[in-house]
């Protein structure tokens, strides 16, 4: 499994804007092919700061993802209404069994 976390920071006057667009992004995400979750949340220590937690079947599925022409278009957008360079990290992650550690 692929987890990728990311985090945006918009301005007061572009906060509503970056969050409109992360929501569709996010809702338009979940229906690709190996979309097992995308999500945003809304940090509360940095309330113009959103944080993005993405589950992928595998690094194929999230290539494809990174091509589609609307999340380039999200990226793009974003990236011009935040404070600061968006972040991006991904990992490649194995299920824990609780019980192991």
């Amino acid at each position: 499994m692929i987890l990728v976390t990311g985090a945006i920071v918009a301005s007061a006057a572009t906060f509503d804007e970056v969050l409109r667009l992360s929501n569709e992004h996010v809702e338009r995400s979940r229906a690709e092919p190996g979309c097992i979750s995308h999500a945003v949340f809304r940090d509360t220590e940095n309330p113009q700061r959103l944080v993005f937690f993405e589950q992928w079947a595998d690094a194929a599925a999230l290539k494809a993802h990174f091509v589609v022409p609307a999340s380039r278009a999200f990226a793009k957008a974003v990236g011009a209404l935040a404070v600061e360079p968006p972040s991006i990290e991904i990992y490649d992650a194995q299920p824990v069994e609780p019980a192991k550690l």
